[in-house]
């Protein structure tokens, strides 16, 4: 019996860690344990309710007005008092956050071989997106098993000769997505809830969807996309939504820009479901979210990335994503191409996805088992005989 410990603390996390768990929990062989550090808690436990997911050790190490170095130390210090105790064969940790960074050095430290899911992205600027292009490259340099979503992803860590075994997978979060948006279209009743808890989007204007929080951006960068926004705002043709994000840097400039515009509805952080809704009826997508970027490819939406640089790459090759930074002029121009020029935005909007075909976790979950199988991007799929995430099916109550 193989003991894997998976280990996330925020939402992002969550989303792309749900499939996996829920896979490790139906496969024979597989003792399954859960740990969150439980950033972002009330947006984290709707995730867990939703993929029907149970946190067998929860360290809530969120504190008010907390410091990177803070939160490091406290995640640092109670995901190895978990380790010391379970002695997991493997921990599993994901992306770029300072959680992973935090759970795979108690790991490393402890002698016990780390997975990392979502590895080898890469911007090649420590201070875009800061702190995340140090964490993962930390995360990437002590784990055994790195679990690439795509082949640009594995070529970066090939040229950077770690030690660990490299497993092209496509990305859980299309996994997630997938098995969302089939709740969202098979069940009548919840779909009915959604359009009754949105009576204000108007189907006769296009839709703009617009999240942000990264650190780069806080001050100048955000007054820019409020700005930005701002002018948009001013045409009859559109509406635009904005998930509000928690953190006071981002929520005050916000609030404050935007407060009073006609058409910009200024709403709480959604939850995953509702997001997912919101996404499939957006017109367009502005976001510095890594995931949206993953996402919202496979749903058919144009996205602008409202930052520098971006370590998703294969969308922008494959022409449904566009970085446009955070200056007001270029973002107001990249939407308004979109907004009027639909031979355009058609070409935009076609659904190619590069990020994963749904069986990400499966491919995980076969690697450290050891078994054989067919890597994503590598041609007709050979899925190995592992169950699927979608045999369980989520609550759909939101």
């Amino acid at each position: 019996m193989k003991k894997i410990l998976s280990v996330f603390g925020t939402r992002p996390e969550a989303i792309k860690m749900a499939p996996l768990v829920k896979v490790l929990d139906l496969t024979p062989g597989i003792e399954s344990l859960v740990c969150v550090t439980g950033q972002h808690r009330q947006m984290l436990d709707q995730v867990m309710q939703l993929f029907q997911i149970r946190a067998d050790f929860d360290l809530a190490v969120m504190q008010p007005n907390q410091s990177l170095n803070g939160l490091f130390t406290r995640a640092m210090s109670g995901v190895d008092e978990v380790i010391a105790n379970v002695r997991p064969d493997v921990v599993l940790v994901h992306g770029d956050t300072s959680t992973a960074c935090a759970c795979a050095l108690a790991a490393f430290h402890r002698r016990t071989p780390v997975g990392h899911v979502e590895a080898g992205l890469r911007t090649g600027n420590l201070s875009m997106p800061f702190p995340e292009e140090m964490n993962r490259r930390t995360v990437d340099g002590v784990s055994e098993w790195m679990f690439a979503p795509t082949l640009t992803s594995k070529a970066n860590l090939l040229r950077e000769n770690l030690q660990g075994r490299i497993h092209v997978t496509g990305n859980t979060v299309i996994d997630a997505l997938a098995s969302t948006c089939d709740t969202l279209q098979k069940d009548a009743v919840l779909g009915a809830r959604m359009r009754a808890d949105y009576p204000w989007i108007d189907p006769e204007r296009k839709l703009i969807l617009v999240t942000g929080h990264r650190r780069e951006s806080f001050g100048d960068g955000f007054r820019s996309i409020c700005a930005a926004l701002a002018e948009l705002s001013v045409r009859r043709d559109v509406q635009i939504v904005y998930p509000v994000h928690l953190n006071p840097a981002v929520r005050n400039v916000v609030m404050s820009s935007l407060g009073q515009c006609d058409r910009i509805h200024l709403i709480e952080p959604l939850d995953y479901l509702d997001f997912v809704w919101m996404m499939q009826r957006a017109h367009i997508i502005l976001t510095d979210s890594g995931g949206v970027q993953e996402e919202a490819p496979y749903l058919g939406k144009p996205v602008l990335v409202m930052r520098d640089v971006t370590e998703r790459p294969e969308a922008v090759a494959a022409g449904t994503v566009t970085i446009v930074g955070t200056r007001t002029e270029r973002i107001h121009a990249a939407v308004t191409r979109l907004l009027d020029d639909a031979h355009y935005h058609a070409s935009f909007a076609r659904r190619i996805n590069p990020y994963g075909d749904g069986k990400a976790s499966q491919r995980i979950v076969a690697a450290l088992l050891g078994r054989s199988f067919r890597e994503f991007g590598a041609g007709v799929d050979e899925s190995p005989s592992i169950p699927s995430a979608h045999a369980v099916p989520m609550q759909s109550g939101g």
